[in-house]
């Protein structure tokens, strides 16, 4: 398998992490979207990554749609539950981690334009989705149960690398003020090896 995209996106780690968490062997193609030279639309229309292609070549995009692919594959352990119902938790869980780094990475790109040519109150809201995404994440690891419990998840996962990206941005960087739960997620993950090995350059 091929996992095609940027070291420094907070998507592609998500893939890297559960490939190497589950012991799937994998390339790592290095290919920024952002750069004039790419070839990532080569194998997704919308020009975006993270890309994986499997052995026959077929292409899977979307960091949520590759997370299924590899929970559909033998190797394991798996980060998803088989019951229906928890399993579509896990996944909210994942898709509410993915809304914080996706508000997180918006706001850096508007943070890369002139100050004149910034959008103040477009980063307001912004920084609102980051607060309450935050909050939210916040309840769901005091629970201790379908993320920060016994059993990594791949909503831990997400969460994890959506902290990562704020640390490495340096986004909100007093998001753990009030959040110890979310501390403790933070300290437990990246002492994996899979997040060790992830972390940006």
């Amino acid at each position: 398998m091929k996992l095609i995209g940027s070291y420094t996106s907070p998507f592609v780690r998500k893939i890297s992490v559960l490939l190497l968490e589950k012991g799937l062997a994998f390339e790592f193609v290095n290919d920024p979207p952002y750069e004039a030279q790419t070839r990532v639309g080569e194998h997704n229309p919308l020009a975006k990554v993270p890309v994986l292609l499997d052995e026959h070549g077929e292409a899977f995009y979307d960091s949520r749609v590759i997370a299924d692919y590899l929970e559909l594959l033998p190797a394991g352990p798996r980060f998803v539950p088989d019951d229906r119902a928890l399993a579509l938790r896990v996944r909210r869980g994942e898709a509410l981690a993915d809304g914080v780094t996706e508000a997180a990475s918006l706001l850096y790109r508007e943070s890369l334009r002139a100050a004149g040519k910034q959008d103040e109150a477009w980063m307001l809201r912004q920084r609102d989705k980051l607060q309450q995404g935050l909050d939210a994440l916040e309840a769901l690891a005091q629970e201790k149960a379908l993320l920060n419990g016994e059993q990594l998840t791949l909503a831990d996962i997400a969460a994890g690398c959506a902290l990562g990206y704020l640390n490495f941005r340096r986004i909100l960087p007093n998001w753990c003020v009030g959040r110890p739960a979310l501390v403790k997620l933070a300290e437990r993950l990246f002492a994996r090896e899979s997040f060790a090995r992830t972390s940006p350059p």
